[in-house]
């Protein structure tokens, strides 16, 4: 079950929320996970998942989560400064940079991740599994990546211009 609710104020984006059942000897307990990814819109984003008896308790469980480990990463004017690959486990992504005017041209679970990242143009494209929660931690691999020109500056020691 996918719920694509985006919270536009609070930078907060319900990814997925899924039903788990465990049988015992009454019947079934279900239970229920949540995915969400937390950002500011400009380059600090993170993703949460949480687990509980009830839906919003998930919910609120995997916020925290995503609140608490939002990082920052290198956005430059609304795109990402190079190509990266990011993969984890069986899904892999490819981020391209692309020009102003294009827009976020991806899948929804990675279309939420970049656009809670302050990403407003980029194509992207995903291969292997499209497990949700796979997809989310390859972009952010992908994510972390990413370096500014200074950055590569600064670690080769040398000037580019």
């Amino acid at each position: 079950m996918s719920v694509t609710e985006q919270q536009r104020d609070s930078g907060e984006s319900v990814i997925q929320i899924r039903r788990c059942a465990c049988v015992v000897k009454g019947g079934r307990r279900f239970s229920f996970a949540a995915l969400v990814v937390s950002g500011d819109r400009n380059g600090s984003v993170g993703y949460g998942y949480g687990k509980a008896v009830e839906v919003p308790l998930a919910v609120e469980k995997a916020t925290k989560s995503a609140n608490r480990s939002q990082q920052k990463y290198a956005i430059v004017d609304g795109t990402i400064p190079h190509q990266v690959t990011g993969h984890f486990r069986a899904s892999r992504i490819l981020l391209l940079p692309a020009k102003p005017g294009t827009g976020v041209i991806a899948g929804e679970c990675v279309r939420l991740v970049l656009e809670a990242a302050g990403v407003t143009d980029i194509l992207t494209k995903s291969f292997g599994s499209s497990n949700p929660l796979n997809l989310v931690k390859a972009t952010f691999d992908a994510l972390s990546q990413l370096q500014t020109r200074e950055q590569v500056e600064r670690l080769r020691g040398v000037s580019l211009s």
